[in-house]
């Protein structure tokens, strides 16, 4: 569970929820036109952008932004240092049947244990972690769009509500309802954009930047397994992967 993402959009939206909760009646915030304009407008504005299936499946990609586990890199490097060392005194076929944590890395080694060339293997690979960056790259721009969407069905809703204010300036009644949906399509519009679609866009880029740095690094240490390098020089290959902090942590505890 990412808490970064759940505790920063319920924090958000809970605060601007409970701000109008104290300016008075809540009801007064609530206008079923309005948030047909913009919820609605929002999502098939979108869809028009994209094919049903990316539009689709960029909820479940966008289910990353909350429920999401990536390995740690540096148990990762400590995994695959211990299958190094394994490969080079038993052989490549020594890693068969191996427990791996990570299905990438899984799929990779079984790719060794079958006997690919080098070639093979990296091109196998990269095209899987490109096609997972795509998938992230997609939900992103999705949930971007509908950022960007948002407040221009704010502005529509606006629109419509001032002309129909304005049509009916002789019927004081009439002009309240006209001018709460010019107010509110502008306030969910900002809302939905700035506190949900956005947020969840970037953590959408932030995951696929994540992962495909991951995933590099299992390619190489594949690779050097694969060419038989020593784990000591693997380990410190892979150690480059690391921020600056966490590899001077890492090196601390391997001492």
């Amino acid at each position: 569970m990412d808490l970064a993402t759940l505790v920063g959009i319920i924090g958000a939206l809970g605060l601007i929820i409970a701000s109008m909760f104290l300016s008075g009646d809540i009801g007064i915030f609530v206008n079923a036109p309005s948030l047909l304009i913009v919820v609605g407008g929002t999502l098939f504005a979108a869809m028009a952008k994209f094919s049903l299936g990316q539009f689709f499946g960029s909820f479940r990609v966008a289910a990353k932004s909350f429920v999401f586990k990536l390995e740690d890199p540096v148990d990762l490097i400590d995994e695959i240092v211990e299958l190094a060392d394994a490969a080079r005194k038993g052989g490549l076929l020594s890693l068969e049947g191996k427990d791996v944590s990570s299905p990438f890395l899984q799929k990779g080694i079984q790719l060794l244990v079958d006997g690919h060339d080098p070639e093979v293997v990296k091109n196998m690979m990269s095209k899987d972690r490109y096609l997972a960056e795509e998938r992230h790259r997609v939900g992103s721009s999705i949930f971007a769009a509908m950022g960007d969407i948002a407040p221009a069905m704010g502005m529509i809703g606006t629109l419509i509500g001032l002309v129909a204010m304005l049509s009916n300036m002789e019927d004081p009644k009439a002009i309240g309802p006209a001018m709460a949906i010019a107010l509110l399509t502008t306030l969910y519009g900002t809302l939905l954009a700035n506190a949900v679609f956005l947020p969840i866009a970037d953590k959408l880029r932030l995951r696929a930047e994540e992962e495909v740095l991951v995933k590099s690094l299992i390619i190489d240490a594949l690779l050097a397994i694969q060419s038989g390098q020593n784990p000591r020089v693997i380990d410190s290959m892979l150690r480059t992967y690391l921020p600056e902090r966490k590899r001077d942590i890492a090196d601390a505890d391997a001492a």
